[in-house]
């Protein structure tokens, strides 16, 4: 669908709007008078977000993301789904699943009492999806942008029969430089230590970056908190549907090797994502709905 049919259909005047950008992709600018943000309709990808209130972005986005399809865009809060990781059969499919490398579908757009803005986007199973899932689904991300910036993962199980999967809404934080960011809220949790073989250990007061940091925390209840002291703000994160949480920063060595992401950009960024992964398998009966939702908010100092 164009960007001129989608403006006609989905369009709202004076907050969303459609426009091709980069790569011929299109994106979603949505204002109001309480945040701006930037949306991909290739990948249900949130690309931006900053509060009225709030000098600064709250994602970080890579300078050397893709944008063209095939290839997932390094940034923002990328989506993964049904799988978190490497491909759990070891088939060759893709890393964190397939629908960040996908064109989703305008479903719905509306301007919300209160003041908020919300877009829902989507995919269903076809021929291409079950070649590489065999699952009938109806996948839902639904993007309300306000003074919180919230995301709600929808998976619907339409076939006759169960089906596993594990997920997670990617979020990159932009910070000011990795030294001064912290995460709380995991004292005492156990995690698996994914740069160090798997290991399993307990969290010690705050999650600091000193090295390069691939953590599945598990058994996650209450708020998490992105703590960015140059910066003077606090990123909190409020998860429904999780049980586990995912913090990775790349560090020196791993971002040299990426090709989408800048030799020096790991001082800028901190993954903390909402997440099913590790032993946080979801299962979804047939007809049934699983909701994977979590919400945004900045607090200055």
């Amino acid at each position: 669908m164009d960007t001129r049919t989608l403006n006609s259909q989905f369009g709202i005047a004076g907050q969303l709007q459609f426009f091709e950008g980069q790569g011929g992709l299109i994106f979603v600018k949505i204002s109001n008078p309480q945040a701006d943000a930037l949306v991909s309709t290739y990948a249900g990808q949130v690309l931006r977000f900053k509060p009225a209130d709030v000098a600064d972005e709250v994602l970080f986005m890579s300078g050397q993301a893709y944008f063209e399809v095939g290839k997932a865009i390094r940034g923002g809060i990328p989506v993964c789904w049904p799988w978190f990781g490497p491909d759990p059969q070891g088939q060759g499919r893709p890393s964190h699943g397939f629908v960040r490398n996908c064109q989703w579908s305008v479903i719905g757009t509306r301007a919300l009492d209160g003041g908020a803005t919300q877009i829902v986007l989507g995919v269903d199973a076809d021929a291409e999806t079950l070649a590489i899932w065999p699952r009938p689904f109806e996948l839902r991300v639904e993007i309300t942008v306000g003074a919180v910036l919230k995301v709600a993962l929808r998976t619907t199980n339409k076939g006759e029969e169960s089906f596993d999967l594990t997920q997670a809404l990617h979020s990159y934080f932009l910070v000011s430089n990795i030294e001064h960011a912290q995460v709380l809220g995991l004292q005492g949790r156990r995690y698996v230590d994914k740069a160090d073989d798997g290991a399993v250990r307990i969290q010690s007061g705050a999650v600091v970056v000193e090295g390069e940091v691939d953590r599945i925390y598990q058994e996650i209840s209450g708020e998490l908190i992105v703590d960015d002291a140059e910066l003077e703000r606090r990123i909190h994160i409020a998860s429904e549907g999780s049980n586990s949480a995912v913090v990775w920063n790349p560090w020196v060595d791993t971002a040299r090797n990426m090709a989408d992401l800048g030799d020096q950009d790991y001082q800028r960024m901190l993954c903390m994502e909402t997440s099913n992964a590790g032993d946080d398998v979801v299962s979804v009966a047939p007809s049934e709905t699983y909701t994977l939702s979590v919400a945004y908010r900045v607090q200055r100092y």
